[in-house]
């Protein structure tokens, strides 16, 4: 069986990181329509789920870190992303930086968004053409871990840490 997202965050000792590179997921989100019609968005009320197991991994001292490769002017849906970013990545205890797409041309990357966890498992994401997500898969495969850990630190050290980018 596969082990799914919250297992692998939870047997992590080490590392948990994410590189995500489209610029629209689930645009059917209620969160991001209630946030297009201009409602505040309190990410502690609206995923509070997301707090315990990152706050859990932190606690045993996990570094997680996410990275998003950013179309610029960058689209609605990656404001609604830098917008609740603090309160919500930030807050439960992710480290974060964006790297403008135009400054990743020359960098390998995987087709797919995923998680690395620990250097030894990758948890790719998929989604269909309008960003609706269309499952997971993980792998063990130590070339497959290598290349999304070679490329998420590639997008790393390039990228700006949220305190720093400004969404344009």
């Amino acid at each position: 069986m596969e082990p799914t997202f919250d297992d692998l965050l939870v047997s992590a000792r080490r590392s948990a990181v994410h590189l995500e590179m489209r610029d629209g997921y689930m645009r059917s989100d209620p969160a991001f329509i209630a946030w297009k019609r201009g409602e505040e968005i309190v990410p502690a009320t609206r995923w509070p789920a997301w707090f315990a197991p990152v706050g859990t991994a932190r606690a045993r001292g996990v570094q997680i870190q996410r990275a998003r490769i950013v179309s610029e002017p960058i689209t609605d849906y990656v404001r609604f992303e830098y917008d609740i970013t603090e309160g919500l990545n930030l807050a439960a205890g992710e480290d974060v930086r964006w790297l403008p797409r135009c400054r990743a041309s020359d960098l390998a990357l995987p087709g797919n968004d995923f998680w690395v966890f620990d250097d030894t498992t990758v948890m790719w994401n998929h989604f269909t053409g309008d960003g609706e997500s269309a499952g997971k898969e993980t792998s063990d495969d130590p070339a497959a871990v290598k290349l999304c850990t070679s490329a998420f630190l590639a997008v790393w050290e390039r990228a700006l840490p949220h305190a720093e980018y400004r969404a344009v």
